[in-house]
């Protein structure tokens, strides 16, 4: 699939929709599962796309890559998704060349996080990207932009204060059930889906909310397992979710299920309950909206979450844009060498023939010709001028004259 060529960053795009333009009922018509994913990985070559990886998330869903136009990126990824490219383009962005890079450098940094300085996208944005090297559609220019973005973001989170404090949607979800729901302490707190999201969850549940009870389900129970022996947790099967629905007083829904695994009917006991659904779609089925016994809660709501925390983290932000433009220069530095290689390849083998040439002509009259070991010196001279000049054609002429030069010897 990968192309061998060299890649003019300009057909570098991404594509998607995020917290800031739609919500999370609109979000989840564009969201992507892995089965979904590996579809479109089998699509890519129709739509004549290479290098590329998709990110979906509570927050945005976005596709990444290299490709003739975004249209063909958008398509791609909206041939798997519930919704249709004509909604898809009506509500997405498109940026291509630096513009997208330095987006992606941006998500990767916290900044456009629903909560700023959210730092749970970087191990998101891993797990995409492994997921499309795994398949092969990540070649050397893709892979290397994400090597200097993770560089960017583990500098951004060493060296300013953008991600201090615990504000996540993962740790927003905890505080609501501290703020809105007294006597939280001795709950019984069902917990579906131990991903990421879930994970992170979790492990502030435990922190934050020591004497509640938690239960965990999830659908490959060997992750529940892991993790409930991790933490010292409870755990039970997807069989027995009624009767934990039933049981529980707070249930906290993080899975990537593509269909609602709650609905009205598992809450027909009538019992008070609060649930947060951190799903994209949504995995709490719309009929439960409007339940008087119910509290429901979604990932945009935590969101509008603000406090000190966040104030510190926005002055940061200024500091942050400084780091990142130094590894945005960085690899587009490194991609300029690149591009590169092929002339001065050819410039070295015509500077070879031309010496091999000269001693034919001359035999055995004159000893080894001394401009043989002056080509290496040219050939770093050359691609110096080519990184800072940017004008190939001249410089290549120029140095062959340099070379055949009479005071150059």
């Amino acid at each position: 699939m990968l192309r061998h060529k060299p890649i003019d960053l300009s057909s570098f795009f991404v594509v998607g929709v995020n917290y800031r333009k739609t919500d999370a009922a609109v979000r989840g018509r564009f969201a992507i599962n892995q089965d979904q994913y590996a579809t479109v990985i089998t699509l890519a070559p129709v739509f004549d796309v290479t290098e590329f990886f998709i990110l979906s998330t509570c927050n945005r869903t976005e596709i990444y890559g290299f490709a003739e136009n975004a249209a063909a990126l958008g398509k791609l990824l909206c041939s798997q998704t519930e919704g249709s490219y004509e909604d898809f383009s009506e509500l997405a962005y498109a940026k291509s060349g630096r513009e997208a890079i330095t987006h992606l450098f941006n998500v990767a940094a916290g900044l456009d996080s629903q909560i700023l300085g959210d730092y749970e996208i970087v191990g998101q944005i891993k797990v995409a990207f492994k997921f499309s090297k795994d398949r092969n559609c990540v070649g050397a220019y893709l892979e290397r932009m994400l090597n200097e973005v993770l560089q960017a973001s583990k500098s951004v989170r060493t060296n300013t204060g953008l991600s201090d404090g615990t504000v996540s949607v993962s740790f927003a979800a905890v505080q609501y059930i501290r703020q809105h729901f007294p006597g939280n302490d001795q709950k019984r707190v069902l917990l579906i889906g131990t991903g990421k999201i879930g994970s992170n969850t979790c492990k502030n549940l435990v922190d934050y909310l020591p004497g509640a009870s938690v239960t965990l389900i999830n659908r490959t129970v060997d992750k529940a397992i892991a993790l409930a022996a991790e933490f010292n947790l409870s755990y039970d099967v997807t069989e027995n979710l009624q009767a934990c629905i039933n049981e529980a007083d707070v249930i906290l829904v993080a899975t990537n299920a593509t269909e609602a695994i709650i609905c009205k009917q598992h809450l027909a006991n009538g019992a008070e309950k609060l649930i947060i659904d951190l799903s994209i779609p949504y995995n709490v089925s719309d009929d439960v909206i409007g339940m008087k016994q119910v509290t429901l809660v979604n990932v945009d709501e935590l969101s509008k979450i603000k406090d000190e925390t966040l104030l510190k983290r926005a002055a940061e932000i200024p500091k942050v844009n400084s780091i990142i433009e130094e590894h945005i220069n960085s690899f587009i530095e490194w991609h300029d060498m690149r591009s590169n290689v092929p002339a001065l390849k050819t410039l070295k083998e015509t500077l070879h023939n031309i010496k091999g040439n000269r001693m034919t002509l001359l035999g055995s009259v004159v000893p080894e010709d001394p401009m043989a070991d002056k080509i290496q010196k040219l050939i770093s001279n050359m691609a110096l001028k080519m990184r800072t000049n940017k004008q190939r054609g001249c410089i290549f002429i120029e140095t062959i004259n340099d070379f055949i030069s009479p005071s150059s010897n």
